[in-house]
């Protein structure tokens, strides 16, 4: 079983940053893509971005497109989720997944990501 812990939510007001990592397992990080989703309350699971197992493509949704970097760290075995210009729609609980893909065309669809972590909360006030 793989473990993915992530870490770096919590409470901020609206124009502000937060960094969410990602921790995995040495092995599963070198050649795994790599992604993030959010979940707000009473909605369904959706796509935020993804990284492919070499750093080279990424990939977001275009509701956060200019406003969250992801980017990932081999030395650390983690991702890392920018979220810059935060708003409160950014609210969300938001999970890292792992798929053994090393890219894919279809990132956005999370029945493509083998392992997830537990989720951070992040809360956004306008």
């Amino acid at each position: 079983q793989v473990r993915l812990v992530e870490s770096g939510g919590g409470l901020v007001q609206a124009g502000d940053s937060l960094r969410l990592s990602c921790v995995a397992p040495r092995r599963t990080f070198s050649t795994y893509l790599m992604a993030w989703f959010r979940q707000a309350p009473g909605k369904e699971r959706e796509f935020a971005a993804a990284i492919n197992w070499s750093g080279t493509s990424t990939y977001y949704v275009d509701s956060v497109k200019g406003r969250f970097t992801i980017s990932r760290d081999s030395a650390e075995s983690t991702v890392y989720l920018q979220m810059n210009s935060l708003k409160p729609e950014d609210t969300a609980v938001y999970y890292c997944a792992a798929s053994p893909l090393r890219d894919s065309l279809n990132y956005y669809y999370g029945a493509l990501y083998e392992y997830w972590g537990q989720g951070t909360q992040v809360t956004v006030s306008s």
